[in-house]
């Protein structure tokens, strides 16, 4: 059932333009599948409504929505020029459970802003604003499936995964109201399509350590997924002398403790176990196997690799000494994409321009400017977390950022053209 959260906001004439986006962003929020929370999950009764919402806004702005067959909400402002490319302005609209106001929708509703502010002024291009519906990958346990369709990327496999209520992504679609069978002619981007801008919360404490606003993204990070299994032989804690013991659990403690030392060594690197599961998990028996999950993150994928490859001898290692056999699987990888150095630069010169120095930054995190950066220069901008906080009811951001990024933005815009 949904669920609309009540809050009491100030009109939205008499407040900067700045708090207005932070009050729609609030207001997007309490479009939720879950009562007393913010959750909006992808095709669900929550995306249509905040289509209804979003769409009243884009009218205000001049523009008229439609909604693509994987359910992205699209509107696009028209150069006076017939034959003008296109720009891409986008990020999404799709939560995960007990999720703040931020994530996603600070970026489309800085767009719709941007293109609001710019009523009456000739652009050489034209401007598609994308609200994508679906980023975090929750209901699927897959992400990216909106901006894959736009990239002619989402294959007959992908429409076949089931949710927990064992609907398929095609069911849903359906449900929605939409045609799977539709994607490949409503959902690709404009074959003129020259560049593309997400703007996005940092989802980090960096900005905020930094005492700074803005960052403009480099690159998003190359990740491993692996899952390490320590075997050693499970026994009697009380009869088992302790240098007869094969403890895969000491044997896993120590790598881990390696890990930390390591990635800490290395500016760009990340790395973490996420995950312990010891067995037979009994109080009184000697731990004899253990699955844990290794993560790592770097902007280079050699240097990723290197790390990778490093960790794996010292778990070996930690084995070793204690007879215990190691075994690794890995899980997932992808690869570093790198930004747009062309519109990095872009974006670094219109902050500055607007009296803002925005550091120069790697995401760690996942986004759709991933999935677009191999068909089309494609950049970010990220808005600083208060506290660094994200994936959270309380994530937050500052007025003061939030008009750094919509003065960047529109600076750019003004600035941008397609063929330089």
């Amino acid at each position: 059932m949904l669920v609309m959260k009540q809050a009491v906001t100030a009109p939205l004439e008499t407040i900067t333009r700045a708090a207005k986006i932070i009050a729609r962003c609030r207001e997007l929020a309490r479009i939720t599948d879950e009562p007393g929370k913010t959750t909006r999950l992808f095709l669900s009764s929550a995306t249509r409504d905040a289509h209804t919402l979003l769409t009243w806004w884009m009218r205000q702005a001049g523009l008229e929505a439609r909604t693509d067959d994987i359910g992205n909400l699209r509107a696009v402002r028209r150069s006076a020029k017939a034959d003008a490319p296109t720009l891409i302005l986008f990020s999404h609209i799709d939560t995960v459970p007990n999720a703040g106001a931020f994530d996603g929708p600070l970026g489309v509703l800085i767009a719709l802003a941007a293109i609001k502010e710019l009523h009456g002024t000739a652009l050489p291009f034209n401007i598609e604003l994308i609200a994508f519906a679906e980023e975090e990958g929750v209901r699927f346990a897959f992400p990216f499936l909106s901006s894959l369709a736009v990239t002619g990327q989402l294959t007959d496999d992908l429409l076949a995964k089931t949710d927990s209520d064992s609907v398929s992504v095609a069911d849903a679609i359906r449900n929605f109201g939409l045609d799977p069978a539709r994607i490949p002619e409503t959902c690709p981007l404009a074959p003129n399509s020259f560049a593309a801008i997400e703007v996005h919360i940092e989802q980090g404490p960096v900005l905020e350590a930094d005492n700074a606003s803005l960052a403009v993204v480099e690159a998003i990070v190359g990740q491993s997924r692996l899952k390490i299994t320590f075997e050693g032989h499970a026994n009697h804690a009380g009869t088992t002398p302790m240098p007869l013991r094969h403890d895969a659990l000491t044997a896993a403690a120590q790598w881990i403790v390696e890990v930390e030392r390591y990635a800490a060594n290395y500016t760009q690197l990340v790395a973490t176990v996420g995950r312990i599961e010891a067995l037979p998990g009994a109080m009184n028996v000697v731990p004899g196997t253990v699955h844990v999950t290794l993560d790592v993150r770097h902007p280079k994928d050699e240097s990723r690799h290197a790390a990778v490859a490093h960790l794996l001898t010292k778990a070996e290692a930690a084995g070793a000494v204690r007879g215990v056999k190691v075994q690794a699987t890995v899980l997932s990888e992808q690869k570093a994409i790198p930004m747009s150095h062309d519109l990095t630069v872009k974006l670094h010169k219109a902050a500055e321009r607007t009296g803002h120095d925005a550091k120069s930054m790697f995401s760690g995190a996942g986004h759709d400017a991933m999935i677009l950066a191999p068909h089309m220069p494609t950049t970010m901008l990220f808005v600083r977390s208060p506290g660094g906080l994200s994936h959270h009811p309380d994530e937050n951001v500052r007025e003061e950022d939030v008009e750094a990024a919509l003065a960047t933005v529109l600076n750019l815009l003004l600035h941008l053209h397609p063929h330089k």
